[in-house]
């Protein structure tokens, strides 16, 4: 065991070294780990770390096979680049729940300027609209939410899974933005495998990140480790469909500990598949059914979403007088003076004013024999 971490450490001899080396040598979250880093620095938790130790013995196989001169050659194979915390690119978004270690980064997107306008955009693999002609509404609303995101200057975030994700790392893609792909894999591990052509697509336009290092399977434990930086790089998570037991309603609640704004899309009351965006609505997520209202729960200060508002009918715009005049005008055939004033309970001055007033209004118009209502006046 002090063999080992002997070996280990005449190989690290940096900060960044270091943090790698714990990357490698434990897993997300390490509650050990994490506070010993916290309290020294990782070099410092590394030298400090004592082989007798219960931790070095719990890590004693990785320990053995850990060579970091083969670090430099990996990254080169894989036009990689690691990030650590005092690094520019450094998002310090992350830093709000347990932080990673360090994060590998295939692309040209600066994680740092991601996370100052970005959108978690997640939810269910089995989406509505799968395997279908994107005719589904979940996968309708991931790609429109996407590249809508895209079109005013958000980076998309997810986690490059069959459904949700992809449609909405697609939907960036289409409009020419940013969308950043967070991994439960090394970025060398195309997870699933029938997405290799998107994360391609990915690295090339956007970023594809890990914190787990090259080579690492895809694991339970590993997801939902990922999820809490999918809430943390982004500005705030969006749950587009979701079913009760969803792993983006983990992702929810990690940006909630986070302190990130949580949004959810609502869908038929009858579908499995939203039934867990209807959970979190009732929690406190904010309703949003389309990219403004995203953006003004996400965006800057003023970045307010368009009110919708039902067309305006001419006739809302009456006193209640000259509405019970119009609602007692016919479609069909005309009414006197004395008649219409009978049907509406007006007097004859009261119903000859009202009939003015919707002549100039355009609601109705004199026939012979008495009024009607005008023809663009649609029935009730």
């Amino acid at each position: 065991m002090r063999h080992c971490l002997e070996r280990v450490l005449r190989q690290v001899d940096d900060e960044r070294t270091a943090r790698i080396a714990w990357a490698r040598l434990s897993e997300p979250e390490d509650p050990v780990v994490a506070q010993l880093v916290a309290g020294g620095g990782a070099l410092g938790a590394l030298h400090g770390l004592d082989p007798d130790g219960e931790l070095a013995r719990r890590l004693h196989p990785r320990l053995a096979e850990l060579d970091l001169t083969c670090e430099p050659r990996i990254l080169a194979a894989l036009s990689a680049r690691v990030v650590v915390p005092g690094d520019d690119e450094w998002p310090p978004g992350v830093e709000d729940l347990v932080p990673p270690l360090c994060l590998w980064v295939r692309g040209p997107a600066d994680l740092a300027t991601v996370g100052e306008r970005s959108v978690a955009l997640v939810g269910a693999r089995a989406a509505t609209g799968y395997g279908l002609h994107a005719t589904g509404y979940g996968l309708h609303m991931a790609r429109e939410l996407g590249a809508g995101l895209a079109e005013r200057g958000f980076a998309v975030v997810s986690g490059a899974a069959y459904g949700i994700d992809a449609a909405a790392h697609e939907g960036a893609l289409v409009a020419g933005g940013t969308t950043v792909a967070v991994l439960a894999g090394g970025i060398d591990r195309a997870y699933p495998a029938g997405h290799a052509g998107l994360l391609d697509r990915i690295a090339r336009a956007g970023a594809v990140v890990s914190e787990v290092p090259p080579g690492s399977a895809p694991t339970r434990w590993r997801f939902l480790s990922r999820n809490r930086l999918i809430a943390t790089l982004a500005r705030g998570t969006v749950v587009v469909e979701a079913g009760l037991r969803s792993g983006s309603g983990n992702t929810a609640r990690h940006a909630r500990e986070a302190r990130r704004v949580v949004g959810a899309v609502p869908g038929p009351v009858t579908s499995a598949a939203s039934a867990g965006c209807h959970v979190l609505i009732r929690d406190g997520a904010e309703l949003v059914t389309d990219v403004g209202e995203v953006v003004e729960l996400v965006g800057r200060v003023g970045e307010l979403a368009p009110v919708k508002r039902a067309a305006v009918d001419p006739a809302d715009l009456l006193d209640p007088v000259h509405r019970r005049a119009l609602d007692a005008l016919p479609h069909r055939g005309a009414l006197g003076v004395e008649a219409l004033a009978a049907r509406a309970g007006l007097s004859a001055a009261q119903a000859l004013a009202a009939l003015g007033v919707l002549e100039l209004e355009g609601l109705c118009q004199r026939q012979r024999g008495g009024w009607r209502k005008a023809p663009t006046t649609a029935p009730e």
